[in-house]
């Protein structure tokens, strides 16, 4: 794939690694997905719409990019990606700081652990659908959407697996993210967004 150095075969794009169910919400995630595809587009299909030629970032950092660069190498998204990085190293996750990972849901063949991937994969979804809504402005993915965006799946999430009798699965993917999500808001900001623990009920 060009941007990213590397060659993925066609086994690899067969199933889309987010598209996988490790969710109880699946219908929650897929139209996640969707819709960040539909932004994803845009930075390419906007030049030729307008017949411009103009392929420099939407955002407005004055490089020449497109998909990659908008998603992923801009300098004002940068930040945003090693403040999720920040939070996977809190959650003791030892994912590679790799665009392959975020982007396409493709994990290193060594890990393992499911409920880590799930809980990674989530992140992830609500950081695309964050980066996704500002693809056109000038600053830098807030840190606060991103958490109420992985908030709104820790509910859908959770009413899901009550329905499908599958809590102790959300506990195990939600249980300490949701505690360091916590953590990281003052009092104010979660009586403001309605923000509390389904599993110990902080």
């Amino acid at each position: 794939m060009k941007g990213m150095n590397r060659h993925f075969s066609k086994k690899t794009f067969k199933q889309p690694a987010n598209m996988k169910k490790s969710s109880s919400s699946s219908v929650i995630r897929e139209m996640q997905i969707k819709t960040t595809r539909r932004y994803c587009l845009m930075p390419v299909r906007m030049p030729i719409i307008k017949k411009s030629g103009n392929n420099r970032c939407y955002r407005g950092c004055g490089e020449i990019g497109m998909l990659l660069h908008c998603w992923w190498k801009c300098k004002l998204v940068q930040p945003f990606w090693k403040t999720v990085q920040r939070y996977l190293k809190e959650l003791e996750l030892e994912i590679p700081f790799d665009p392959a990972i975020p982007l396409l849901g493709i994990y290193p063949k060594d890990y393992k652990s499911c409920y880590y991937k799930d809980t990674g994969t989530h992140m992830f979804i609500a950081a695309l659908f964050t980066i996704a809504k500002t693809w056109n402005q000038p600053y830098c993915p807030s840190m606060i959407d991103w958490i109420k965006k992985m908030w709104h799946i820790y509910i859908m999430e959770y009413y899901a697996s009550i329905k499908k009798n599958e809590f102790m699965s959300f506990a195990g993917t939600w249980m300490k993210l949701a505690t360091i999500i916590l953590s990281k808001l003052t009092q104010e900001q979660k009586t403001k967004h309605h923000m509390f623990s389904f599993i110990s009920g902080n």
